[in-house]
């Protein structure tokens, strides 16, 4: 069998002899031409897939926090009002080609919340102005000294200075509220002392530059506070709220996928949020230390005790290292017997979620700022299902003793381990209701209306409730509330 075929570019024929009943499969190769026709389409198919990708994002985060792109517009609008200075000649002709200086402070200074932009400003005008005059002085003393001694006098004291404020950027409490004002006085000391102007030049270019720098700050804060302003308070504030109600999550989720049937678990973001908690900690002291630097606004006031915020939040990510480990038992190779599980999973789920309840109800004081005895009547239940548990717990070997099958307390052992766990959480979940108690002493919450702690209560009556309500042997709620109270 023959196979013929013509090249298209040459027009040569040519021919392939084949055995019977077999098939040729003849490819032409693309020139140059075509090959870099392919490439050209195939790059600006990957750069539009690319663009479509990143406008994708962009669109996303712009979309999941409007605040961004005001953020943006702001210092926009900062950058514009500064720029005045240049196109407006009276004004140009007061600040004079210093009038730069402004335009960069806006650049530097300007935040996404107001406590960075008046942690900012105030560092910026307080190191400025420091450093000039010490600069000032430094150059007036060593222009009295003679020829001789100026230079070692003006370089020995920018090296003494230098190294003086370099190392006090260790310092924990410098590091923290006044790192960027070391940087700045640096800056500032180096550039006058070095500059080698007259000390009565220095003063008229260390004027101009001290006006176009309070001018930006001015404009910079006016903008930032004037126009949706981001606070920095509030931020920290609605993320220790969402911090506890993911924990509470965590736990209450944790313990239904243990003793949850093959199949019934619950949603993995929701036993995950312990996650968030132990991920927040440079969040929250970055957000506390900016917070202090804030005017009052709202509920906030001068004195509030922002750095609480820090302890309570150490409380709930100590708390958050046990929900972890209890989580590991979930997923664990070993587990004990659907049998043995069942044996305390009414009082255990009964726990996980009082626990639960404890940190919804302390969310909601942090929430609402106010005080309310609902926390306390929720903290006493969840005493009491710890309780109930580790009356439980000395009777389980008994009970796999006596009863049929082959369960041992060896398989049990697993399940020892999370009601030691369930234990262990609930009484760090104390400690983050004492946090909270402490934190309402310092910042004055408010006491609750009634009316708010009855519907508070009923509605967390409906949600505090055991997996198998079917095999539950407790006792009507009336009688429980009852029990409590008298407990209280």
């Amino acid at each position: 069998m023959e196979a013929a075929a013509r090249d298209p570019q040459s027009g040569l024929e040519w021919r392939v002899t084949v055995p019977e009943g077999a098939s040729v499969t003849v490819e032409y190769e693309a020139g140059p031409a075509g090959r870099a026709w392919a490439s050209m389409v195939a790059s600006v198919l990957m750069l539009g897939a690319t663009v479509s990708g990143f406008a994708k994002k962009v669109w996303k985060i712009g979309a999941d926090d409007p605040r961004k792109v005001v953020h943006g517009l702001k210092v926009g609008v900062a950058l514009t009002l500064v720029s005045v200075f240049y196109y407006t000649r009276p004004l140009y002709d007061g600040v004079g080609g210093a009038a730069m200086w402004a335009i960069m402070t806006v650049v530097v200074i300007f935040e996404y919340t107001v406590g960075g932009s008046v942690y900012k400003g105030f560092n910026r005008a307080v190191a400025t102005a420091s450093a000039g005059v010490l600069a000032l002085g430094v150059n007036w003393v060593a222009s009295k000294s003679g020829d001789k001694l100026e230079p070692v006098i003006t370089c020995g004291s920018l090296f003494l200075l230098a190294a003086a404020a370099t190392f006090s950027r260790f310092i924990p409490t410098v590091k923290a509220r006044f790192d960027y004002g070391v940087t700045i006085f640096i800056l500032t000391y180096s550039l006058v002392a070095v500059s080698g102007y007259r000390v009565d030049e220095l003063v008229a270019l260390a004027q101009q530059r001290l006006l176009t720098i309070a001018i930006g700050i001015f404009i910079c804060l006016a903008v930032c506070v004037l126009i949706w302003p981001v606070w920095a308070g509030q931020e920290l504030h609605q993320l220790t709220v969402r911090n506890m109600e993911k924990l509470a999550a965590a736990v209450e989720g944790c313990v239904e996928d243990y003793f949850a049937e093959e199949g019934a678990k619950s949603a993995q973001a929701k036993s995950d949020g312990y996650k968030c908690v132990l991920n927040s900690k440079a969040s929250e002291d970055s957000q506390a230390n900016l917070a202090r630097w804030e005017p009052a606004h709202g509920k906030f006031g001068f004195r509030h005790p922002y750095a609480q915020y820090t302890k309570l939040g150490a409380a709930m990510r100590h708390c958050a290292y046990c929900v972890e480990t209890l989580n590991s038992c979930v997923g664990a190779e070993v587990q004990a017997p659907e049998s043995v599980k069942r044996l305390l999973a009414d009082v255990c789920t009964r726990l996980g979620a009082q626990c639960g309840r404890v940190l919804r109800e302390a969310s909601s004081s942090v929430a609402t700022m106010t005080t309310s005895p609902a926390l306390d009547f929720a903290v006493a239940d969840m005493n009491t299902a710890v309780h109930e548990l580790q009356g439980d717990m000395p009777e389980l070997p008994f009970t796999l003793a006596g009863g049929p099958g082959e369960a041992s307390l060896i398989d049990a052992m697993p399940l020892f381990t999370v009601a030691s766990l369930l234990t262990e959480i609930s009484t760090r979940i104390e400690s983050v209701v004492d946090a909270v108690d402490t934190m309402a002493s310092l910042a004055s919450f408010k006491q609750a209306d009634d009316d708010d702690d009855k519907r508070g209560d009923a509605e967390l009556k409906t949600k505090v409730h055991p997996l198998n309500e079917t095999d539950s042997d407790e006792p009507p709620e009336e009688n429980k509330t009852t029990k409590l109270s008298e407990q209280v």
